[in-house]
């Protein structure tokens, strides 16, 4: 197991009701700005709930945060932050909210030119970042419990990540997600997978607990997928699945382990060339991860084989060929497609994201840092 230091601050308030205690945990007095998307909290009864639980505050609102939140959208945010004198963010939505807010909070405090630059140029972000807590309605990015924030640039079509701030505390109540579409559930049961096997397909370091617990997710999922994709939801089913979410990228699996996080960064260039939903992405994408790096991977892949999908029989090539196509088909079978041709998909797209990624200096990715042009051409060809 390799060295590390782990600290994970955010405080969880887990389960049916817990919106009611943001009054408890949202500063008296504060001046507050609440940002949600597009608009789904005020149909389902989340926006009232929350509103009726922030008394004694002065509450400001602010919508319209995309499903990849923009960076445009957000700076209007921040200068609401600034010029309202907000004190307290409180984010209610999924994981693009979240993420936003995430990015609002800093970039109203941001006082060195452009808050753009905390992505391209890695400039430190703020000490004191705006303060902000979280009310999580779709299970899928663990960015409740975790500090990085993806950001779309809509004037030069980039979509990048950076760690930016813990939340001081998350809710986290199934019973918001029920009211969710079929096409968000089957999306977060697919990224959160796809963290998971992003943290634990690499190589052997020793590390069995981190093992271990990474493959109870795993495993998790695939038990729970067909009950939390059920209508009316099951609420055991849907409490599962937002914990596995959140355990999946809480940093907890990511310790004294290597990570290979090439198949988020190919899928953050195809979102922002095509628009396509970020788990859609890793759906196309992983699998040809397996395939393409299996000579670096393949200790971990007989491992998962056996673990996870039971493969124990074969040559070991054959059992990491079915662990692929068992993955695969996991992915299809919560309804998320995983081929170029079930989204429209020009086979050139591929050619494209490699060389924006390679102009990025993004060419050494993967755990070995192996991971140029070529090899994301080759990836993205398993899915063609």
């Amino acid at each position: 197991m390799e060295n590390f230091e782990f600290l994970n601050p955010v405080k969880i308030l887990f389960g049916k009701g817990k919106i009611a205690k943001i009054n408890d945990e949202v500063p008296a007095g504060a001046r507050v700005l609440v940002t949600y998307g597009g608009g789904s909290i005020k149909k389902n009864g989340v926006y009232d709930q929350v509103m009726a639980n922030l008394p004694g505050r002065t509450v400001l609102e602010f919508g319209g945060i995309e499903a990849n939140p923009v960076y445009e959208t957000l700076m209007k945010a921040a200068e609401v932050v600034r010029g309202e004198k907000i004190d307290f963010i409180l984010a209610v939505g999924g994981g693009s909210v979240l993420d936003g807010t995430k990015f609002i909070a800093a970039a109203a405090r941001y006082e060195d030119g452009d808050p753009w630059d905390i992505y391209t140029k890695h400039t430190p972000v703020p000490a004191l970042t705006v303060p902000f807590g979280t009310v999580l309605t779709l299970p899928a990015t663990g960015s409740e419990m975790n500090p990085v924030a993806v950001i779309t640039r809509a004037s030069t079509k980039e979509k990048l990540p950076s760690a930016i701030a813990y939340a001081k505390f998350s809710v986290i109540d199934p019973e918001v997600t029920y009211s969710l579409p079929t096409r968000q559930v089957s999306n977060g049961i697919v990224d959160a997978f796809a963290h998971v096997l992003e943290q634990y397909l690499t190589y052997p370091v020793n590390a069995p607990l981190q093992d271990r617990i990474a493959e109870s997710i795993l495993l998790t999922l695939i038990e729970v997928a067909p009950a939390a994709l059920e209508n009316p939801p099951v609420y055991e089913a849907r409490a599962t699945l937002c914990w596995c979410a959140t355990m999946a990228l809480n940093g907890l699996i990511a310790q004294g382990v290597p990570q290979d996080w090439s198949t988020h960064m190919i899928g953050h260039e195809m979102t922002a060339l095509s628009g396509l939903d970020h788990a859609r992405t890793l759906a196309i994408t992983y699998p040809g991860t397996m395939a393409a790096c299996r000579k670096n991977k393949h200790a971990k892949l007989l491992q998962y084989a056996e673990r996870i999908w039971n493969i124990r029989e074969g040559s070991e090539e054959q059992r990491i060929d079915k662990a692929i196509a068992a993955t695969r088909s996991f992915f299809e079978g919560v309804g998320v497609k995983s081929h170029f041709k079930d989204y429209d998909l020009p086979a050139s797209l591929a050619g494209t994201i490699a060389k924006r990624l390679d102009d990025r200096g993004w060419n050494q990715l993967g755990e070995r840092h192996d991971i140029g042009p070529k090899e994301v051409e080759e990836i993205l060809s398993y899915s063609m």
